[in-house]
């Protein structure tokens, strides 16, 4: 049976993976397992050990807190459509594209979208 926190972790694990435009094989080359591992971590239907956790994070270039975001002590996660709307395939293709943008652009870009939202 997956643990809720598995799942969370392994989501993240599987978001940032493609915030940095990564393959499973590749992430999994990095850390020194097959990529058959890394869907199963990403899924949350096995365990990411401590060690395990560090390499990743070292391999995505994020701190392992990363992995742990979103969560509150005490209650499981949730896959309400608002708490997980980077799992939507089109959202991680916004974000992503939105990070290729040079920081100048990328900041009116923000701020208009911001004014936008506002307006709606």
């Amino acid at each position: 049976m997956k643990h809720p926190v598995d799942v969370h972790v392994g989501k993240r694990v599987r978001h940032r993976r493609w915030m940095v435009g990564m393959t499973q094989q590749q992430l999994a080359e990095k850390v020194g397992i097959k990529f058959q591992q890394i869907q199963k971590y990403e899924t949350g239907m096995n365990r990411i050990s401590a060690s395990r956790l560090w390499d990743i994070a070292e391999a995505l270039s994020v701190p392992i807190s990363f992995f742990f975001e979103g969560l509150d002590s005490g209650v499981a996660p949730t896959d309400e459509v608002g708490g997980d709307i980077l799992a939507d395939k089109e959202a991680m293709l916004l974000v992503r594209s939105y990070y290729a943008i040079p920081e100048p652009q990328r900041r009116r870009l923000f701020d208009l979208a911001k004014v936008l939202s506002d307006a709606a």
